[in-house]
């Protein structure tokens, strides 16, 4: 006879699932992500801040230098992202809570799978959201280098003229990694119970 708890989470599992599910909540409050800008006209620099529905930091300044190299302003009412983004956090928050309430395995490895490819779709709308606005440049625009293009790194350091623009996960970002490995651990750890049994 087939043991009716053997497809219920270890209660560390749960406890773990539902504090992964209460950080995701904190991602909607919190910058995801942060551009830095460095130059020597700028030797503080300037900081760009993505958060699930807005942008802040020095983004009239960075406005306003993307001008002379022809890239597009960056304005909120632009991204439909910023319209739907928190929403969308909320309700993969809401299905973590519920995996804790339900208490089984098949519902933690349904979330990891749902949470792995929201991560992968925002950072492919991420790539081309930053691959738009470093490649389609106004033509008119003071400053043109033939061949130049400014994307800024995805994630990392890169060159754009006399910048350095840095490109790294903010506090959001942060607790969005942490949570997805944490994630791979706990369904890692419960398929390998299962096989146990």
């Amino acid at each position: 006879m087939q043991n009716s708890n053997a497809n219920v989470l270890k209660p560390h599992t749960r406890i773990l699932t539902f504090l992964a599910a209460l950080a995701v909540f904190v991602v909607i409050f919190v910058p995801i992500w942060r551009i830095e800008l460095v130059a020597p006209q700028y030797p503080e620099g300037l900081e760009m801040f993505i958060h699930a529905d807005k942008l802040s930091g020095d983004v009239p300044i960075i406005n306003g230098l993307n001008h002379y190299i022809g890239m597009r302003e960056l304005h909120e009412k632009d991204f439909i992202e910023f319209a739907v983004l928190p929403y969308v956090i909320a309700v993969i928050a809401v299905m973590g809570v519920l995996v804790a309430i339900v208490n089984r395995r098949w519902a933690l490895i349904s979330w990891f799978v749902i949470y792995a490819l929201f991560g992968v779709l925002a950072m492919i709308d991420f790539y081309q959201w930053l691959y738009n606005y470093g490649h389609n440049l106004d033509p008119t625009a003071p400053i043109k280098v033939p061949g130049m293009t400014y994307q800024p790194p995805m994630i990392g350091f890169k060159q754009l003229l006399n910048f350095g623009a840095y490109s790294i996960p903010d506090i959001g970002g942060w607790i969005m990694a942490g949570v997805g490995g944490l994630l791979g651990i706990l369904v890692i750890l419960e398929l390998v119970k299962n096989r146990q049994r």
